[in-house]
């Protein structure tokens, strides 16, 4: 069997690395792509809780009960920062990778306690940052765009 020199020893399977796997830049590029909307997402999330505090259910005993306004600023900043980001890993800056992961885990764990507000949204956005954490984790060749 022929290994090609971009692949572990003992493996078939093409390393992340090699230019020569559409996977791996495909997966970061669509987790670029995944970001951008997360952020949107989360500007709209964002805008309406400080539009209106009719938007959003109201909690009456929640450990983590913020004003409505509160949240909508939180989810505001974090939309913008994560279309930021998400732009970036686009263009292929390295340092987007890491604060993408650390990014889409913050607003995970802002959205898991915001789940109690707006279950169906709170769900969708939680799978997205599952998503782009796996795929920045998983795919460690830079994307080619």
């Amino acid at each position: 069997m022929v290994q090609s020199s971009a692949s572990a020893p003992g493996s078939s399977r093409p390393s992340a690395s090699d230019p020569g796997n559409p996977w791996a830049a495909t997966g970061a590029l669509f987790a670029g792509v995944v970001l951008l909307v997360d952020g949107i997402l989360a500007i709209v999330k964002g805008i309406a809780g400080i539009a209106s505090d009719d938007v959003y259910t109201r909690i009456s005993n929640y450990t983590f009960k913020f004003d409505i306004t509160a949240w909508g600023w939180i989810h505001l900043i974090l939309g913008v920062v994560l279309v930021l980001v998400g732009w970036s890993i686009l263009k292929g800056a390295a340092w987007a990778w890491g604060v993408g992961i650390g990014l889409a885990a913050l607003n995970l764990i802002a959205n898991f306690i915001w789940l109690p507000y707006q279950p169906v949204w709170a769900i969708i956005s939680i799978a997205l940052d599952t998503f782009v954490i796996w795929a920045l984790c998983a795919n460690r060749a830079k994307p080619v765009v």
